[in-house]
């Protein structure tokens, strides 16, 4: 079980727990602000961006080039940004916090 942290624009702080999934769909289960998942997990909106903390990098695969693609249309990138529908539930992200980036 991976325990996930999401802290969004206005800096609330909730804490949520999985076994399977991807984050986007995690985030829009549990009402998390700022994140949407318009496209439903596609990787073709960007409405579940997220910036993932830097001692967190190291928890999650690399983005594709799609994914590197998508989010070049997004005002509020950073060299931390992923979306969330792309990060993968798993053991190996337990504990991760990610700033809402919407």
């Amino acid at each position: 079980m991976a325990k996930i942290t999401f802290v969004t624009s206005d800096d609330i702080k909730t804490t949520v727990e999985a076994t399977t999934g991807n984050i986007m769909e995690l985030a829009v289960q549990n009402k998390i602000k700022g994140i949407d998942g318009n496209c439903g997990g596609v990787c073709s909106c960007a409405t579940c961006h997220v910036h993932v903390q830097p001692e967190d990098w190291n928890k999650i695969e690399e983005p594709t080039e799609l994914e590197k693609d998508m989010l070049e249309f997004d005002e509020n990138v950073s060299e931390y940004s992923r979306l969330s529908c792309q990060i993968k539930v798993s053991d190996a992200i337990d504990g991760i916090v990610l700033k809402v980036a919407n």
